[in-house]
């Protein structure tokens, strides 16, 4: 645990072989922080690095899981003695005023007036937006995590924040919080801004000698792409190919589709088809391929979000599902001396991309905690587009909708990001209901056709998009 002076301050690192410049925030009142899904991958990352910046403290650790947690807080070297768990309220308050963690299974067990800011992680909608509805209402800031709850509630918590005078965030190391970042620096600077996104998690990495390719540990044959690595002038027709030789590889996911949604609820961006377009691409094409068709490109309309499968050679640099924004281009001797240093342009010079290659997760989420705390203006969240469930095959009365698997995904039907529609239900709303009628292969779910949602995350939803007239749910 940090040191604290008599002030209540945090008492600056000292500073041995290791080089860690000091920074404005270390000299700041502790922030006391409330974390769900604390025994999750995320959890982990993020509490991982509250040891090297002290003015953050884990004050309540949220999951079901205690022994769990309690395994991970041991493995990452914080004494037992440090935390405490709790089962009401008024016991996790003592634990907090103590200077300790409290561990706690549920919302029921928090305290919210010893909470400045609430990262919540769990991932679940209804959880999660009883977690952020529950922290607001108890002042404390939120820090969004669980992209799947932002699509489905983000809209109402944001106003509710608002009205009280509170910050809701996307948590920095996650897509869409680094993609927003992105583009307030392509927008502070003047840029004009042709499409967003960011790579899928695993890059395709092309071996050319034995002829595969290999994503997230599955390799497959695809020797045709040996002679696809160039993008020639036909940009569409190589993208074909390339989509054709990896085609039994999953590139395509929920997850992905469900992060360019919290950005485009942020930004007024649209997905150029409903489920996006996903090109197989190297870094170095992104210009060219993120044009307009007129010249030479995929892209049909400006202002879009999009999806890419980088491919790379072994020993190549990853993107690491890092993100880009692909911008026109000014100047042309400005231009042609940034591709001579390296930057990617557009063989025609009219397109540039500029591209940050990682996301930390948690390790750069007190980002985004300071800046809850310090009030930065964030972009409003509105509700101008709907990630939505397209089944993909007859599904009969009483079938079970569940999100599962690393994709956080729901067998039967697909993501597609849509115009908002207050008859079409939101993908994770789905999350445990139950079709109470058939839904036709190519139908769009709607809340008429389903029961057993949760009830809090349906209400915040309608919240969200009271002032919605559109009905169609048709994609612009």
């Amino acid at each position: 645990m940090a040191a604290i002076t008599p002030e209540g301050r945090v008492k600056p690192h000292k500073i041995g072989t290791t080089l860690i410049l000091s920074h404005p925030s270390r000299g700041r009142t502790p922030i006391r922080t409330a974390l769900t899904g604390a025994n999750g991958g995320y959890g982990r990352t993020f509490l991982a690095q509250l040891s090297r910046t002290p003015e953050i403290l884990p004050a309540i650790l949220i999951d079901p899981d205690i022994a769990g947690v309690r395994r991970m807080l041991d493995e990452l070297g914080i004494p037992a003695g440090r935390v405490d768990e709790a089962t009401d309220a008024h016991r996790t308050a003592e634990i907090v005023d103590d200077g300790l963690t409290a561990l706690v299974s549920s919302a029921d067990a928090v305290d919210w007036t010893r909470v400045d800011v609430l990262v919540e992680a769990c991932g679940k909608v209804g959880y999660g937006s009883a977690y952020a509805a529950a922290a607001i209402e108890g002042g404390a800031h939120v820090v969004m995590v669980s992209k799947e709850v932002d699509t489905v509630v983000g809209p109402a918590l944001a106003a509710r924040a608002a009205t009280k005078g509170l910050s809701y965030l996307p948590g920095d190391g996650d897509q869409p919080a680094n993609l927003l970042r992105l583009i307030e620096w392509v927008s502070a600077v003047g840029l004009d801004i042709v499409a967003v996104g960011k790579s899928g998690e695993y890059d395709l990495q092309f071996n050319p000698v034995t002829g595969t390719v290999t994503q997230a540990g599955e390799t497959v044959d695809a020797p045709e792409l040996a002679d696809l690595l160039e993008l020639g002038d036909d940009v569409a027709a190589t993208l074909d190919q390339r989509a054709a030789a990896v085609q039994n590889l999953k590139r395509a996911a929920a997850a992905d589709a469900c992060e360019m949604t919290v950005v485009a609820t942020r930004t007024g961006t649209l997905a150029d088809i409903e489920s996006m377009r996903y090109p197989v691409a190297r870094i170095d094409e992104l210009a060219d391929i993120y044009a307009n068709r007129a010249h030479g490109g995929i892209l049909e309309h400006d202002g879009v979000v999009d999806v890419f499968s980088a491919l790379r050679l072994p020993g190549e640099a990853s993107f690491a599902g890092g993100v880009f924004a692909v911008v026109r281009t000014g100047d042309t001797a400005t231009w042609e001396t940034l591709r001579n240093k390296g930057h990617v342009i557009s063989k025609d010079g009219r397109y540039a991309c500029i591209y940050w290659p990682y996301h930390y997760m948690g390790v750069e989420t007190p980002l985004t905690v300071h800046a809850a705390m310090d009030r930065t203006p964030s972009r409003p969240v509105r509700p101008s587009i709907l990630l939505a469930a397209r089944a993909t095959e007859d599904l009969p009365t009483g079938t079970q909708l569940k999100v599962t698997g690393h994709h956080h995904e729901i067998a039967g039907v697909a993501p597609v990001m849509i115009d908002p529609a207050r008859t079409i239900a939101p993908y994770y709303l789905l999350d445990g209901a139950r079709l109470v009628r058939p839904v036709s292969k190519g139908a769009l779910i709607g809340h008429a056709d389903v029961e057993d949602v949760d009830a809090g995350a349906h209400e915040l939803f309608f919240e969200g998009t009271a002032h919605l007239n559109t009905t169609t749910g048709v994609n612009q």
